[in-house]
């Protein structure tokens, strides 16, 4: 299966989201994209059910991060995995994020880093 416009769209707009910096950011936007049963995983929050609950906590890292410059990226239709270096307020830390999109929106989210050195590094 190949690369899906709409997938690939929807991975570009996510990121566009998670780059804009601030308090102010696009949280409608952010929850169109999202599967109102998302399914997240990561290493701080855990297994975090509902696109509700992941607004929430994306929320920190949004308002946190100094900027996104992307290693790798891959949308093969249903699936994306990113590979990104963020800019936090102590350093630069590396992401890896992998997902399941299902008709027009995230499925699911896993996201693989070091959670002390996220901390460390003023991540919140």
């Amino acid at each position: 299966m190949g690369v899906t416009m709409r997938s690939d769209e929807i991975i570009t707009a996510y990121y566009a989201i998670l780059q804009s910096r601030g308090a102010e950011w696009d949280r409608d936007r952010m929850r169109a994209l999202l599967a109102e049963d998302l399914d997240f995983d990561g290493p701080i929050a855990g297994r975090v059910q509902g696109r509700e609950r992941f607004l929430r906590g994306v929320s920190g890292f949004i308002e946190t991060q100094r900027g996104i410059r992307f290693l790798q990226r891959l949308v093969t239709g249903a699936q994306a995995g990113v590979l990104y270096d963020a800019g936090l307020p102590g350093g630069t830390m590396r992401f890896a994020e992998f997902f399941e999109l299902e008709g027009e929106a995230i499925r699911s989210i896993r996201l693989l880093y070091d959670p002390n050195a996220y901390r460390e590094l003023g991540g919140r």
